[in-house]
């Protein structure tokens, strides 16, 4: 699940407490071209309103019509397919004649879509259960694969990040990061051992670790969809943590320090048997050179570098204007 389903089911929620009712439409298969992916959410207001988008706008003004007139008045989920034929498609503006399904629900009280979002805010990964032909949902802990599952009787969808970032370290720049990363949809992990940063960790919706940095990165078991990163400024903790993650399938590894103790953190890193080709995977010093000094700048160069590294971009080092041009006014030169 994205963001922006997370908002539909936010305004769900909105909408359910101001009194109106509600159908959610959830997109289940797609054949040719769809500019939506599997499991995107629509909601329809009884007045017509409509958070999300399962066509890019090309059948939402159908959903509309079909909610006035007589789908919010359905008791049982209902599926629906648009674009079977090349006429419907051409009619509903689906690209290069597609075709897409969803599963439409009225909600209600046996949704539990306020119980899930309470759920998502704590940063958990839940598997929603709907039965088709009674409308009832259990929620569950996600384990396992993510993938939606439809038959007969049952949608199953999954919900919350599906992205892992593990934080070295609980100070300041931690709580930048981890903020800004839970806006990315990750399930964000903060690692300390020490008793004066984990005590003031209060970042809601992400799990503090007390353990040492090598145990957690083994224990977590990085995957491909898993990023970590070292900001303590101890070689004895982020380098415990490295050590692990860079023999890991962690799509991204960055550590936080200056370009003279990256070096010696290279070299601190071959004593210990990582392969030339696993320290070549270190991103160091950590995030996109684009000029960031305050904490909350370099959070963000952070993410853009992880943005890019999660879609298979490499940025180069930008190169910088003039001074003059770069410097707020009233900078010291």
């Amino acid at each position: 699940m994205d963001n922006t389903d997370l908002s539909v089911l936010r305004k769900i929620g909105e909408w359910r407490i101001a009194g109106h009712s509600i159908v959610m439409g959830t997109l289940i298969r797609t054949w040719g071209s769809a500019p939506r992916p599997i499991g995107s959410v629509v909601a329809i207001r009884d007045d017509g309103h409509i958070s999300g988008s399962v066509s890019g706008g090309c059948i939402e003004d159908d959903l509309i019509d079909r909610a006035r007139q007589s789908t919010l008045g359905m008791t049982m989920p209902k599926r629906v397919k648009y674009g079977v034929s090349a006429e419907e498609a051409h009619r509903f503006g689906l690209p290069c004649g597609g075709t897409i399904e969803l599963v439409l629900e009225a909600v209600s009280d046996i949704s539990r879509i306020e119980e899930l979002l309470i759920r998502l805010e704590k940063g958990e990964r839940i598997c929603r259960t709907l039965e088709l032909f009674s409308g009832q949902v259990s929620l569950e802990n996600q384990v396992g694969a993510d993938l939606l599952c439809v038959d007969d009787k049952t949608l199953i969808t999954f919900h919350g990040p599906t992205w892992r970032l593990l934080i070295i370290g609980a100070g300041q720049m931690s709580e930048y990061l981890a903020t800004m990363a839970r806006t990315l949809n990750y399930e964000v992990l903060v690692c300390d051992p020490r008793e004066e940063y984990a005590n003031e960790w209060a970042i809601v919706g992400t799990q503090l670790l007390r353990t040492m940095p090598d145990d957690t990165v083994i224990a977590m078991r990085p995957d491909p969809h898993t990023a970590i990163v070292a900001l303590t400024h101890d070689p004895k903790l982020d380098d415990l943590a490295l050590i692990e993650a860079l023999k890991s399938d962690a799509f991204y590894v960055g550590a936080i320090g200056s370009h003279k103790n990256q070096e010696k953190r290279r070299d601190r890193l071959r004593e210990f048997d990582v392969l030339p080709h696993q320290i070549d995977r270190l991103y160091g010093p950590v995030g996109l050179k684009n000029g960031a000094r305050t904490p909350p700048e370099i959070a963000v160069s952070i993410l853009a570098q992880m943005t890019a590294a999660r879609y298979g971009y490499q940025i180069p080092d930008p190169t910088p204007r003039d001074i003059n041009l770069r410097l707020p006014l009233g900078t010291p030169k």
